[in-house]
């Protein structure tokens, strides 16, 4: 009868659970944040552009339009009276209060078989959306005469691209 009672108390000491000592373990709740933005959305300004205005070709040079719209030559190109150069014009639009940066290409325009290459500068190389999550610049450049252009119209296109910083 010793041996069963004996061998009863070992079994269930080999079946009771267990039990971690106090303090060997602890648990705390974390926290976990996201925020999601408005999409930055560049907009060209509509019947906006970068115009070099119209000139007179010589042996070639320069047009230069500033990012206010102020035009001026350089070399042996000349401004005709009444020429009307303007900056180009964006609008952002996105998260309130948010920075942003500013690029813009360059590009050609062309009348035909006949190029001619611009580069161009934004007014600002970065922007701050006001409390609206509105902002707005404009674009200037530099168009290379090389002197063998023909008479007529030119156009072309550039990239211009945002980006929150």
């Amino acid at each position: 009868m010793k041996k069963i009672l004996l061998s009863a108390v070992v079994a269930l000491s080999f079946a009771a659970p267990a039990y971690a000592a106090s303090g060997n373990s602890s648990q705390a709740t974390g926290t976990a944040n996201a925020t999601v933005v408005a999409p930055i959305v560049l907009t060209h300004g509509g019947s906006a552009a970068l115009n070099f205005g119209s000139f007179t070709v010589g042996s070639g040079g320069s047009v230069v339009v500033t990012a206010a719209g102020v035009g001026s030559v350089l070399g042996d190109v000349g401004l005709v009276p009444g020429s009307s150069e303007t900056a180009d014009q964006f609008t952002v639009k996105g998260d309130l209060n948010r920075n942003f940066s500013i690029t813009t290409g360059s590009g050609s325009v062309s009348n035909g078989a006949v190029s001619m290459a611009f580069s161009t500068v934004p007014s600002a190389a970065a922007g701050k959306l006001d409390s609206t999550g509105s902002g707005a610049f404009t674009v200037g450049g530099t168009l290379t005469v090389v002197g063998t252009e023909v008479a007529g119209t030119y156009t072309g296109t550039y990239n211009a691209t945002v980006a929150y910083d």
